[in-house]
C-alpha cells in the first residue's frame, strides 16, 4: 500500500509539537515558581500605585477643604488661629494647594503690617523648585516689590531680568519694577523707553500700560501712541 506523500511532514509537525509541549512543560516546571512570583510582584507593584494615586486625590480633596475653610474664616474675620493653619497647610500640602496657602499666608502677614514674614513666605514659594514657574515667579516679583527699597538697583535688575522682556507675561510687574530701579540709578532715559515698551505690550494689564504712559511722559518720553490702544482693549 502506498505511503501519502505529506505523512512525512505530518510525522515532523507532531513530533515538533511535541517536543515545544515537552519544552513547555520542562520550563514550567523548572522556572514556574519565579515566573509566578514575578506576576504577584507585577500585580502588586501595579496594584500599589493605583493605591496611591487613589490616596494623593483624597489627600489633595482633605487639603483643599481645609484651605475652602481657612478662606471662610478669613472672610468672616475669624483670624486667631489663621496663620498658624495656614502655616501647617503649606508644610504638608503640595502643588497648588502649598502655593496657595503660602501666598494667603504673606497676604496675612501683609494685612497685619508684618513684612518679614510676607517676603519671607514669596521667597520660600520663589525658591520651591517643585513649584510650577508661574508661583515662582510671581512669588519673586512680590519678593522684589516688597524689598525693593532695600534692595541695590543692579539687584532688582538682575532678579527681573528674565521676566522684564517684551512677550514675558511678567513683563508688565517686571519692567515696571527694573525701570523703577533704572530710575535710582539716574538712568532716566532708559527708564522712559522701557515705561514706552510696556506701555505698548497689548499682553500687560491695562491698568499698567496706562500707568506706564504716565511715568513714561514724566520721563520725556512720549509714549501716547499707546493710549488709543489702551481705550480699546477697555472699551472691548
Amino acid at each position: 500500500m502506498a505511503v501519502p506523500t505529506d505523512s512525512g511532514e505530518t510525522f515532523l509537525r507532531e513530533v515538533d509539537e511535541n517536543l515545544r509541549r515537552d519544552q513547555l512543560r520542562d520550563m514550567g516546571r523548572k522556572y514556574g515558581g519565579w515566573l509566578v512570583a514575578a506576576l504577584v510582584l507585577f500585580l502588586a507593584a501595579v496594584g500599589g500605585w493605583l493605591y496611591w494615586q487613589e490616596r494623593q486625590r483624597t489627600q489633595a480633596a482633605e487639603k483643599s477643604e481645609v484651605l475652602a475653610q481657612i478662606y471662610t474664616d478669613i472672610g468672616a474675620g475669624r483670624m486667631a488661629t489663621v496663620p498658624q493653619r495656614l502655616d501647617t497647610l503649606a508644610g504638608q500640602g503640595k502643588g497648588a494647594v502649598r502655593a496657595s496657602a503660602l501666598f494667603t499666608r504673606a497676604a496675612v502677614a501683609i494685612e497685619q503690617n508684618d513684612r518679614a514674614t510676607a517676603t519671607a513666605k514669596f521667597h520660600e514659594i520663589a525658591g520651591d523648585e517643585d513649584l510650577a514657574a508661574p508661583y515662582r515667579n510671581l512669588a519673586l516679583i512680590r519678593a522684589t516689590s516688597l524689598e525693593f527699597d532695600t534692595l541695590k538697583p543692579e539687584q532688582v535688575i538682575a532678579r527681573m531680568e528674565p521676566l522684564a522682556k517684551p512677550g514675558n507675561p511678567w513683563f508688565g510687574s517686571a519692567g515696571e519694577l527694573t525701570a523703577m530701579a533704572l530710575i535710582k540709578q539716574n538712568k532716566r532715559n532708559e527708564a522712559g523707553r522701557l515705561f514706552a515698551a510696556i506701555a505698548a505690550d497689548r499682553q500687560v494689564p491695562e491698568s499698567i500700560r496706562a500707568r506706564a504712559v504716565q511715568i513714561a511722559g514724566t520721563l520725556g518720553v512720549d509714549a501716547t501712541a499707546s493710549i488709543s490702544g489702551i481705550a480699546q482693549g477697555i472699551a472691548q
